[in-house]
């Protein structure tokens, strides 16, 4: 007779399920906490790319000017699903906005651990990397903020996950679902069109998984990834192509001279360097020295090698070019890095140099208290205040808003001081004259927060093409006061934004420019001209070859 004994208590398959279970509870432990935060007297308003996005999910379209249209397709759902709740919790729809957010960090912070358990077999490390990642301020700011990065990012996790599973695990089903993930990036942002040369230069680098590339899951792949462009392709062959000329002009540092900046990847090194709070930039660059594909036998580690230095690699050659760049924007680089950098860190705190384990522990612990501390100050920058008020200086003529320097939580605070008062402008308006008047910004980053906080969401327009200031998506949506100024000839403005003299010009009438500012604690953190204008004769026209 057969007698099947049980399962010892601390069998591995037990303790991975204990991991497993901690790991999900940490991660909607943590949703719950932001959720919170937003739902209850959240300090921070719309970022203004938040506001601008959420300006696009009111005109649902293929794409945008400068994106992909996931982001505001987000919004739009989110919004309708979660409006009216959000309204009742907080006055606005600010927590139906950011809820995308919150849902893609959950997802990211997941795929890290589904990753790191795929390359090392190990719940417990997959754990340890998973609480890691919830010390980078970055990764908190992109679970709370919606902007193209929570999608983006996501997007790129899971498919750095169904990646490793079509390749390593031979399911026929990870192919397609890899790329689709892939096209929904693409649609998020176009840093992800790097994810297929990415794995194909890991592919044809690996004698063993080289004949994948020229076998069906893989073009099956490529096709379903490259349907992410179609919309985007669509649109701009209907809008004279303004996204590619918009990269271009970013790709030359939006310059209308050619130059080199020589300076520029070091720029890039020490802001990808503070991004990462040095310890683990050094620790991603030892990984990647230590895992170089020509010397790692291990074909999963160097899968995430090759997903990770590539995208660092584009952007450091960029550097020349853009002076440095945005900080994000060889974000997922230190996706797979992350993965690969907390197994480097394993082996290295196992070393038998007791200094060694002694100084890279310390400079461990360290980092996760300066990383939890930041994380902190990006929802609770008011505490730090009292810190930064003396290296920031008192407030003078040149700099009225020293704090801002210091503190870039400043961005997302006074907009709704901001729309109070242009609220009541509306309303004098509209009692002297009988008729709504049509509010204006001096440039793009603006009618979204307006749009958005101001009574009734009414629709923004930006001059900002009359500032000589850049073309945006505000250009396109028609009509508008630049491009139909007859349709608006006559009408009272109310323009936000110190105005130029040609603007100005435009108006038989020109009123006082009033100051709005936003003070929090005795401490002035933003300020705005407002400056209302009547009868609308018309502005010169903008220059057509404007950079974009």
């Amino acid at each position: 007779m057969l007698v099947c004994s049980p399962v010892p208590v601390d069998s591995p398959s037990r303790l991975a399920w204990r991991w497993r279970l901690l790991a999900l509870l940490l991660v909607v432990a943590c949703a719950a906490l932001r959720l919170a935060y937003l739902a209850r007297d959240c300090p921070l308003d719309l970022a203004p790319d938040e506001a601008h996005y959420w300006d696009w999910s009111r005109h649902l379209d293929w794409s945008y000017y400068s994106k992909g249209p996931l982001v505001a397709w987000l919004i739009r759902l989110s919004c309708s699903l979660f409006g009216p709740w959000s309204v009742a919790l907080t006055g606005n729809e600010m927590l139906a906005v950011r809820l995308p957010a919150v849902l893609c960090g959950s997802l990211l912070l997941l795929s890290l651990y589904v990753l790191t358990v795929q390359v090392f077999g190990s719940d417990r490390l997959a754990l340890g990397v998973l609480a890691l990642g919830l010390t980078f301020p970055v990764i908190a700011a992109g679970s709370s903020l919606m902007t193209i990065d929570s999608p983006y990012t996501c997007c790129w996790g899971w498919a750095l996950v169904l990646g490793h599973q079509a390749i390593f695990r031979g399911s026929a089903w990870a192919w397609p679902a890899t790329g689709l993930v892939v096209a929904l990036g693409i649609l998020a942002k176009y840093n992800m069109l790097l994810w297929v040369p990415s794995v194909g230069v890991f592919l044809l680098t690996s004698r063993v998984y080289r004949p994948l590339l020229f076998r069906r899951g893989f073009w099956v792949m490529s096709l379903t990834a490259a349907l992410g462009c179609v919309p985007i392709l669509i649109w701009n062959l209907q809008n004279d192509g303004v996204t590619f000329r918009h990269t271009l002009a970013h790709a030359n540092g939006m310059r209308q001279e050619p130059s080199i900046h020589w300076m520029g990847p070091l720029v890039y090194v020490g802001g990808q360097c503070a991004l990462l709070l040095v310890f683990w930039f050094v620790a991603w660059t030892a990984a990647m020295v230590a895992h170089r594909p020509w010397v790692e036998a291990d074909a999963g580690k160097r899968y995430l090698w090759w997903m990770s230095l590539p995208m660092f690699a584009v952007f450091f050659v960029f550097s020349f070019k853009t002076g440095g760049g945005g900080l994000n924007w060889p974000v997922t680089a230190y996706i797979s890095g992350l993965v690969l950098a907390a197994g480097w860190l394993a082996a290295q705190l196992q070393s038998p140099c007791r200094w060694y384990r002694r100084l890279l522990a310390s400079a461990l612990g360290t980092t996760v208290v300066v990383g939890l501390a930041l994380t902190v100050f990006v929802y609770r920058s008011d505490w730090l205040r009292p810190i930064l008020e003396p290296l920031s200086g008192p407030a003078t003529a040149g700099r009225p808003y020293p704090l801002r320097r210091f503190d870039p939580t400043c961005r997302l605070k006074g907009w709704r001081t901001l729309a109070a008062e242009v609220d009541r402008l509306r309303a004098e308006v509209r009692q002297e004259e009988g008729e709504e008047p049509v509010i204006v910004t001096t440039g793009w980053a603006l009618p979204g927060e307006l749009g958005f906080y101001c009574a009734g969401h009414p629709t923004v327009y930006s001059i900002g093409l009359v500032q000589h200031d850049r073309h945006s998506q505000y250009d396109l949506w028609r009509p508008n006061p630049v491009h139909d100024q007859e349709v608006f000839r006559g009408r009272t403005f109310v323009i936000v934004g110190a105005p130029a003299p040609e603007v100005l010009k435009g108006f038989g009438q020109a009123g006082r420019p009033q100051q709005v500012e936003y003070v929090e604690d005795g401490r002035p953190l933003a300020g705005w001209t407002v400056t209302v204008c009547r009868d609308f004769k018309g502005f010169p026209v903008p220059p057509q070859n404007k950079a974009f």
